[in-house]
């Protein structure tokens, strides 16, 4: 039963050490964001330009030669 709960007690210890490193890489994430030029602004249009751009740059494999 202590190796058990040994494993529950490191569990949860490294569940919120990721939860720390993940508000911590979003923090310079939003830092970085902020310190750009127009910084939110430029954020969305990159967010939206991924968004609207195609998957693939190849042609249809199997449409037919007009």
């Amino acid at each position: 039963m202590f190796d058990y709960e040994l494993h529950q007690f490191r569990t949860a210890e490294l569940a919120a050490q990721a939860a720390h490193h993940g508000l911590v890489r979003e923090a310079r994430k939003a830092a970085k964001t902020r310190r750009t030029p127009l910084g939110r602004e430029a954020a969305e249009a990159r967010l939206t330009a991924e968004r609207t751009r195609p998957a693939t740059h190849r042609p249809d494999r199997y449409s037919r030669a007009a």
